[in-house]
Parts: structure tokens; C-alpha cells; sequence
């Protein structure tokens, strides 16, 4: 009788650790197929490097639709080299998604994995070397880093070396590291424990203008249990890092007026309006110094973070001192408070500025006009259409006509301040419970890959049209990235540390391998 009670109280203290006997096994499991995957990247690792170049190596903005149909048919030809049953989705004149399928015999939930191919417009001039031809080098540049020749590279290479090209790391290095996934279970045998389905983007840089559209045709082959969207960074202390939410984004660029043609500072400074200052005087009135909104009602929205979602915070280490000191800062703005504390509020940022001339062009005159171009980051409960009426309402309260076309000599006359506004489609947040059965499971499993505690972030500081996935398919979404944090993503110079590609070849397949089998993931 006592041996039965004893077994009765090791069996509920393992369901209440979430250690069912079926799975005292898991951490094993995991360090098995992690060794299995590192040797075959250790035996692979030049061509697994060379994929990724011949992939960096077509140009890859939205815009450019020719170049991205051949991004796409590439893509989908490294998809059904390993097996996966791939196509390109088509929606009118739209760029080209890619989606692939993996079924598993008795597997009882299914996965898609998210990343988007395109990439942000490029300047040549800004970069080091071409953003379509890619360079690796030895060190980051702003430590010295020198270009390694492709015939010189050794083996194993180095980790800490670095990958030079558009897309690096946003996103054609994850959609690699997906890829390879499959090719080192294969090699070891070792099985997928979910369906898989891949969804890969075209437009993602441009907005995602088509997506809606793109999900809403294709909805029976998306149908899941769960996405993971392999897109963002790891945390700056190079720990592993999970996302539960994506912050919203819409963009506005305004132009304010002054004279009809430039004037002389001298003989009409101080009577003719300078619309570079009134367009300073404008931003100024919508953001503080700390970088607080100042538009009426702009946080009225915001939806509180749950229990879960502070304890996640409050276990995240500090870097701000360190950061600063990367970045060359001597202050930071929010008062004080940590950077993940106000990646849950919503921001303002001012993205550019024209007006005049500057340096040797520099002219004695007052401009015509001034452009300010800006982006909102929104959280959950905000959108863009209530961002928007805010914003216009708080432009009218500084005394400026709002216009959507350049004015009118009429109009110029009549109105003292004149502001044309542009607004981005722009699209809102989401965010998913960290107190669900995948998301538990997700954790945990990720734990177990990377032998240590990892940063849980309730919402991600950057946008990825998360909602619609949650609106449209009405499944979980959690991201799992993994490219390093200092990767200049979408300036020039982007770049990829190797050892990330190489760690996340082994997380992937190990969710590939072993979420079917944890808890709460089956």
C-alpha cells in the first residue's frame, strides 16, 4: 500500500513539474538530435554557406517584381530538393508567396513556419561592398573586419565571422536555416514530430499589402495549430529570445509650405514663414524630448500587460549600459526605463528630413517647403485608423489646414499653415497569451535546445503583420528568430554572424523533431 501512495506522489509530481514519464526522456532527446544536426553542419558547412550566398546574390526588393519571381522559383526549387511538396501562391499582379508542405504519417498537429524573402531598398554608396554580391569578413566592419576570399575559407569556419549582403539576416538566413533542418534529420534519421508547412513572403518590406488577399485564397492549404514566425532578431545578450507579439506600424510623411520660390534670408528672414521651422515646430508639438507622445488620447488604448507578461519583463537582464556604450550614447530616452519596458508602449519616430540645403550646398535662403517622413509603432489595442484620426486632430489644433495634394495657389493664399499628409496603409499589433499550451511548450522545448533560460518578449520592439494570421486562420503566433541583434537590418552593411546560422539549424530541427512530442504541444 505504501509503494502504490509513493508511486502515486512521484507520478503527480512529475505532471505537476510537466515531466510526464513519457517525457523524462525530452532533454536527452534534444542533446541527441542537437549533436546529430551539429555534425552534420560541421561536415557541411561550405555548402550549406554557399546556398545561402547563391540565394543572397539575386536582388530581392518588393518593387522589383522580375527579381522577385526569381527569388520565388529559386526558392521553390530548394524546397523540393529536400522532398517538400512546394508551390508558388499567386494573387493577381501581386508578388509571388511561396508555400511548401511536409505530412507526417500519425502526427496530430501541423506548423507553419514564416519568413518573407524580399528585402529593404538599398543605397551602394553607403554600403562596402555590393548588397547583392556577398562578402564574408573576419570581424564586423566597425571592428576591422577583412574580407576572407571564398577559396581561403577553412573548416570549421568560425563563428564569429560575418556575412555581408541584403537579406542576411532578414530573413534568407532563417529560411536556410529551416532548410538545412530538414537535410540534418534526414541524414541522422531522425523524424519530424509535426506536419510542416512553410509560408514564405514576398512583400513583407513593402507592408504587406497583399497578404490579406494572399491568406484569404489559400486558407484551406494554412491551415494549422500554430505559426512561428522566424523573422526579428535574438536578444542583445545573444540569448535565445521568443516573441509572443509584434508591434503595429503606419507611416506618415508630411510637407509643410512656405513661399512660392526661394527667398533671401536676409532680406525676407523672420517676415516670409520658414515652413523648416514650422515643420520642426509641428514634430515637436507631437513628441517630448524623451520621446513621450504628446498627441491627445494616444495611449487611451493601450491594453495593460498581463501577470504573465510583467513577470517575463521582470526576467529579462538589463542592457541598457552596455548598449549605450555599443552605440556610442551617453543617455537614453524613456526616463530611465529599461528598453523592453518601452517596446510595450507605442512610439513615434522620426525617419527622415528635407528641406534646403546642407554642407557645401548649404544656400542663404528660405526653402519652399519641408518634408518630414515618420513612422508610429502601435500596441495592442491600437490601429492605424485611430492613430490616424488622433494625429489629424492634433495638426488641426496647431492651426494647420490639412491637405492631401500639393496646394493650390488659392489655397496658399487663403490658409496660413499648410500640411500635406500621406499615410501608409499600415497595418495593427498583435499579440498572443504566453499562458497557452503552445506557448508553454514552446518554452520549454527551446530550453531544453539551448540548455538555459531564454528572453520571453511579450511584444517585439519591430512590426510583422502578425494579426492577420490571428484574425484570418485564428491560430497562435510565436516567434522564434534567430539572427544576431547587431546585424544593421535595413541600413547598409547588413550582415549575419555565422555561429547564428549554425544555432539555428540545430533549434529548428529540434522543434521540428521533438513539438509534437512535448505536453502541451501534443
Amino acid at each position: 500500500m505504501r509503494r502504490r501512495e509513493r508511486r502515486r506522489c512521484t507520478a503527480a509530481l512529475l505532471l505537476l513539474l510537466g515531466l510526464a514519464p513519457s517525457q523524462r526522456s525530452l532533454a536527452e532527446d534534444v542533446r541527441t538530435t542537437r549533436e546529430r544536426v551539429r555534425a552534420y553542419r560541421l561536415a557541411h558547412e561550405k555548402a550549406i554557406l554557399g546556398e545561402l550566398v547563391e540565394f543572397l546574390s539575386i536582388p530581392n526588393v518588393a518593387s522589383d517584381r522580375e527579381a522577385i519571381r526569381r527569388n520565388a522559383e529559386l526558392l521553390r526549387v530548394m524546397l523540393e530538393r529536400r522532398g517538400v511538396r512546394a508551390e508558388i501562391l499567386d494573387v493577381g499582379d501581386a508578388p509571388p508567396a511561396v508555400y511548401g508542405e511536409l505530412l507526417v504519417p500519425h502526427a496530430r498537429h501541423t506548423i507553419v513556419f514564416y519568413a518573407h524573402f524580399d528585402g529593404q531598398p538599398v543605397d551602394p554608396s553607403q554600403w562596402a561592398s555590393d548588397p547583392w554580391k556577398p562578402v564574408l569578413r573576419d570581424r564586423p566592419l566597425e571592428h576591422g573586419g577583412r574580407d576572407v576570399p571564398w577559396s581561403a575559407i577553412p573548416t570549421p569556419i568560425p563563428g564569429e565571422w560575418r556575412l555581408y549582403a541584403r537579406s542576411a539576416s532578414d530573413d534568407k538566413s532563417p529560411i536556410v536555416a529551416l532548410l538545412v533542418a530538414l537535410d540534418a534529420l534526414r541524414a541522422a534519421q531522425i523524424p519530424l514530430s509535426v506536419n510542416v508547412k512553410f509560408f514564405f513572403e514576398g512583400e513583407e518590406e513593402a507592408g504587406s499589402p497583399h497578404l490579406r488577399t494572399i491568406l484569404q485564397k489559400y486558407a484551406d492549404r494554412l491551415k494549422a495549430d500554430a505559426w512561428v514566425l522566424c523573422d526579428g532578431p535574438i536578444h542583445q545578450t545573444r540569448r535565445q529570445q521568443v516573441y509572443f507579439g509584434a508591434r503595429g506600424i503606419v507611416d506618415l510623411e508630411l510637407t509643410v509650405y512656405g513661399p512660392r520660390r526661394p527667398l533671401h534670408s536676409g532680406h525676407y528672414g523672420n517676415w516670409a514663414p520658414n515652413p523648416a521651422a514650422m515643420l520642426a515646430h509641428l514634430l515637436a508639438s507631437m513628441r517630448e524630448e524623451d520621446g513621450r507622445i504628446r498627441i491627445a488620447g494616444f495611449y487611451e488604448d493601450v491594453r495593460p500587460l498581463t501577470e504573465s507578461e510583467r513577470r517575463a519583463l521582470a526576467e529579462i537582464p538589463d542592457i541598457e549600459a552596455s548598449l549605450r556604450e555599443e552605440l556610442g550614447l551617453s543617455w537614453s530616452e524613456g526616463q530611465g526605463r529599461r528598453l523592453v519596458e518601452l517596446l510595450m508602449v507605442p512610439a513615434l519616430n522620426v525617419r527622415g528630413l528635407r528641406a534646403g540645403h546642407v554642407g557645401e550646398t548649404a544656400q542663404n535662403a528660405i526653402p519652399t517647403e519641408a518634408t518630414a517622413s515618420i513612422d508610429f509603432r502601435l500596441v495592442p489595442d491600437q490601429t492605424p485608423e485611430s492613430v490616424r484620426r488622433r494625429v489629424e486632430e492634433h495638426i488641426r489644433r496647431q492651426g494647420f489646414t490639412i491637405v492631401s495634394e500639393a496646394p493650390t495657389l488659392e489655397q496658399r493664399r487663403r490658409y496660413p499653415k499648410i500640411v500635406r499628409l500621406i499615410w501608409g496603409s499600415g497595418y495593427p499589433p498583435a499579440r498572443t497569451s504566453m499562458d497557452l499550451p503552445i506557448s508553454r511548450a514552446l518554452v520549454r522545448l527551446i530550453e531544453e535546445a539551448v540548455g538555459a533560460p531564454i528572453v520571453k518578449m511579450p511584444t517585439l520592439g519591430g512590426s510583422i503583420p502578425m494579426y492577420l494570421f490571428q484574425e484570418l486562420l485564428n491560430v497562435p503566433v510565436i516567434g522564434v528568430p534567430i539572427v544576431n541583434h547587431d546585424n544593421n537590418q535595413h541600413g547598409a552593411n547588413e550582415n549575419l554572424r555565422v555561429q547564428n546560422l549554425w544555432d539555428g539549424i540545430e533549434l529548428y530541427a529540434v522543434l521540428f523533431a521533438h513539438l509534437g512530442h512535448t505536453r502541451e504541444g501534443g
